[in-house]
């Protein structure tokens, strides 16, 4: 998606050549006009598939998720609980994942009265890296039996292998911007 790939040469930070900061448009301050572009790619890409939900992590999915449910006919987003509070049904799916950027592992929660074998489910989520909360997602889904159709990535970055490990799951998976590598703080995208 070549508008985004425009947006991250102009406006990405990089960090030690190893982390994309991207908090200016994509996950702090949001750009809506690139979201919904976003929203509309995703759509284009997962046409011919039967989405009745769409499944990301909090925080930096959400919004993404939301705007692109627009364009599978306004259905529901539901998101994965890193700190489920004391109001947060107890009957819950579960998976261990690990947050490169946080360096630490923690449980993602979603309640099991929003998944069901019924559903035909869409992740979305901001960046793929390690793959881990990506994983995680698709436990949750597995638990849950729902059907997946598919995992739409934002920004992957292939240096870190994520995509082998999504895709040994067989699950189809399509990502809007593939930075191969980062060099003298330059993105490589393939």
């Amino acid at each position: 998606m070549q508008l985004l790939k425009d947006k991250i040469r102009a406006d990405a930070r990089i960090i030690e050549n190893r982390i994309i900061k991207v908090d200016n448009f994509l996950n702090h301050q949001l750009d809506i006009r690139l979201f919904n572009e976003i929203g509309k790619e995703f759509k284009r890409r997962f046409s011919d598939k039967e989405v009745t939900k769409i499944v990301t992590i909090e925080t930096s999915g959400i919004a993404i998720a939301s705007i692109a449910a627009q364009y599978f006919n306004y259905i529901p987003v539901v998101f994965a609980k890193k700190h489920a509070g004391i109001n947060m049904n107890q009957d819950v799916y579960e998976a261990k994942v690990y947050s490169y950027t946080k360096d630490q592992e923690y449980s993602i929660k979603i309640s099991r009265e929003f998944l069901t074998p019924k559903d035909k489910v869409l992740i979305i989520d901001d960046f793929l890296a390690s793959g881990s909360a990506l994983l995680g997602l698709i436990s949750l889904l597995s638990q849950s039996k729902a059907e997946i159709a598919g995992a739409g990535i934002v920004i992957e970055k292939t240096f870190q292998e994520g995509r082998k490990r999504v895709e040994e799951t067989g699950v189809q998976l399509e990502s809007l911007a593939i930075i191969d590598s980062i060099k003298d703080g330059q993105v490589i995208f393939k």
